[in-house]
């Protein structure tokens, strides 16, 4: 099992969300996170005051799957998820070594 970590623009959560539903993908876990990479920010006006806004908001999407769904979920989250612009985010990927489903007490994929 692996759990796939994409740090996206807010308005692409749809897309993406659609594009892991395509895949039988029905399960996920999304936070509204804030961040920065080479984007670093921003200068916005507020009252007459010029300030940096360092830290972006952003969404993470996270995912446990099948080792064998991976590469098409990691394919359809960057496709979802691109604007062609800095900023579109990155995709994570981490072993898991196991899953307990707490109603069922089922491990492994039988608990994803």
């Amino acid at each position: 099992m692996k759990r796939v970590e994409a740090i996206i623009k807010p308005f692409k959560l749809e897309q993406v969300k659609e594009a892991l539903a395509d895949l039988g993908i029905d399960g996920l876990t999304v936070s509204t996170v804030k961040g920065f990479g080479r984007q670093k920010g921003h200068m916005e006006i507020y009252r007459g005051s010029e300030y940096a806004v360092d830290f972006l908001p952003k969404i993470k999407v996270e995912v446990v799957m099948a080792d064998g769904l991976v590469k098409r979920a990691v394919d359809a989250i960057v496709s979802a998820a691109r604007t062609g612009k800095t900023g579109d985010g990155k995709v994570f990927i981490a072993p898991v070594d196991d899953a307990v489903r707490i109603r069922t007490e089922e491990t492994g994929d039988d608990a994803l």
